[in-house]
């Protein structure tokens, strides 16, 4: 059976309808760099930049090339922690939110 709708197309629509889909996106991504999963939490990111700023608007706003930022997010990336915190604060102005950590005691 074929999809009528492509995954990513259908992210992007889900996000700029949706703002608490997109507020869930980044908190996974970040939630998934924090335990150790970069690269899903790379792969989530991309498509929310898709979705909202895009990679030449946020390329700008951490003054890198937009080619360089999308080699950050790609699945072999490796973005250095100032150029992750740049992309985050960039998402979290787009979005409106404040991102927060807070420890959770699992014994």
């Amino acid at each position: 059976m074929a999809l009528t709708r492509d995954f990513k197309d259908t992210v992007v629509a889900r996000v700029q309808s949706d703002p608490e889909f997109a507020r869930a996106l980044l908190d996974e991504a970040v939630t998934l760099f924090l335990n150790g999963e970069p690269e899903t939490a790379k792969m989530i990111l991309r498509d929310l930049v898709n979705a909202t700023v895009g990679f030449e608007a946020l390329a700008t706003s951490v003054e890198k090339s937009p080619k360089s930022v999308h080699r950050m997010l790609s699945s072999a990336g490796n973005p250095t922690m100032t150029n992750l915190g740049a992309i985050f604060s960039a998402l979290k102005r787009a979005l409106k939110v404040e991102i927060q950590a807070r420890a959770v005691n699992l014994a």
